[in-house]
């Protein structure tokens, strides 16, 4: 019997369900590999330098892609847009404030307590509470609780866990944003995020934020670190509930520590792939829920 093309089509449904997921898991890897190689760049230009050059430079690829002449501003836009871009800025920066003084795999780690408190906050059913509970002990076991513990810095998970704050905010406000902007949201959010944080990273690199070489490598992380993940994300943000997004990002941490591993020399024992392996059940489990509903 001949197959028509009509016939091998998933249904719109299925497509419907799996797009935003597929989204939301993309931009895990990307950001997480994006990180990496931003640690890169820290000798250089220091981590509010390349916060801003990232932020700036993906500001600017958004409007080339997204058209900024096109914007008309009003005051519902900038309402929308101000907040979500504020909070995008301080959570990028913090973030790569705690990278400089943690390993990548636990930073991320730590910053999940917020979008991790954000789906307890939403949650209503007591299956959700299964997922939240793997992912929390997955958490634990990427956590070093040996002796080496003693060799976190302090200031690092205090910026970590300032960043979670900042990182359950933007999966709130970023909604909002989606909301009233669609297309637009990460575009007008990355210019005021750029903008917020500019100050901190000429204060710190200046001149250097111009070289030619820095420029080509901020270039890289951008793409990979924002302008990339944060499209996407919109899309999931549009299509899945709060909850349901906050707790399928818990897979960050176990990509953050599989990328650390493979491009930071970021060596796992193997109680952190236990704990990988669990935070990507829950995420899967997150998944298929969603699906369900």
């Amino acid at each position: 019997m001949k197959m028509t093309v009509r016939s091998l089509a998933l249904p719109s449904s299925s497509v419907a369900t799996l797009a935003p997921l597929g989204a939301a898991v993309l931009a895990m890897v990307s950001i997480t590999l994006g990180a990496s190689f931003a640690k890169g760049l820290f000798p250089a230009i220091g981590a509010a330098g390349t916060t801003t050059l990232r932020l700036a430079l993906a500001a600017v690829i958004l409007s080339l892609v997204l058209g900024l002449w096109r914007v008309r501003l009003t005051r519902r836009t900038v309402v929308a847009a101000l907040p979500y871009g504020l909070v995008m800025g301080a959570m990028n920066l913090l973030f790569y404030l705690s990278i400089q003084r943690l390993p990548l795999g636990i930073a991320l780690a730590i910053e999940f307590t917020g979008p991790l408190a954000l789906a307890l906050f939403y949650s209503r059913q007591r299956t959700d509470f299964v997922w939240i509970a793997l992912a929390v002990a997955g958490l634990l076991l990427l956590l070093p609780l040996e002796a080496s513990d003693a060799a976190l810095d302090p200031l690092g998970v205090a910026l970590a866990l300032a960043a979670g704050v900042f990182w359950a905010a933007y999966i709130v406000t970023g909604q909002r944003a989606g909301a009233v902007l669609g297309a637009q949201a990460p575009m007008l959010g990355m210019i005021v995020a750029a903008l917020a944080v500019a100050p901190f990273g000429v204060w710190e690199a200046g001149t250097a934020l111009l070289q030619p070489a820095i420029l080509m490598s901020g270039l890289a992380v951008a793409v990979l670190s924002s302008a990339i993940p944060y499209s996407l994300e919109m899309i999931a943000l549009r299509r899945l509930p709060a909850r349901s997004f906050g707790i399928l990002t818990s897979g960050e941490p176990a990509v953050g520590a599989v990328m650390g591993m493979l491009l930071l020399g970021e060596m796992l024992p193997l109680s952190h792939w236990l704990g990988i392996v669990a935070v990507v059940g829950a995420s899967i489990g997150t998944a298929m829920m969603s699906r369900r509903g």
